[in-house]
């Protein structure tokens, strides 16, 4: 059996670049580590990372394909971010012109949790802690 230490990274395809970076660098405050043009792809790659974990590989390419229709469509669902405090990161995403769900209560854990989209409608789940 594979002996899996952690998630290495997420790879995220934006349809508009600049509008990708700064929402997650920005609205979500995610660190920049490196950013390259690959000028044979014409395409950007930059990684990001909390604190100084590296953890998002965001692509840039000409024209991709949609992501498929939700809300349960196969292959990944949602990516989700750990907070210490929910209310307080949706005040703060709002802030910045995001739509975010209402918060809800996990039904097994008792945590709060709540839903918003990237700019190309990955659903990103903040989940406190």
């Amino acid at each position: 059996m594979v002996k899996i230490n952690k998630v290495h990274h997420i790879a995220i395809i934006g349809s508009d670049y600049e509008q990708s970076k700064y929402f997650y660098t920005e609205v979500l405050g995610l660190k920049v580590i490196r950013e390259v043009y690959r000028e044979a792809r014409q395409s950007y790659k930059l990684d990001l990372a909390i604190d100084d974990n590296y953890i998002i590989e965001l692509f840039s390419f000409p024209s991709p394909p949609p992501r498929p229709s939700r809300p349960e469509a196969c292959g990944l669902r949602h990516l989700a971010f750990e907070v210490a405090n929910v209310e307080e990161a949706k005040i703060s995403i709002e802030a910045k012109g995001v739509v975010v769900e209402p918060i809800r209560i996990d039904e097994f854990t008792g945590k709060k949790f709540t839903f918003f989209a990237d700019p190309d409608d990955l659903p990103i789940e903040i989940y406190e802690q």
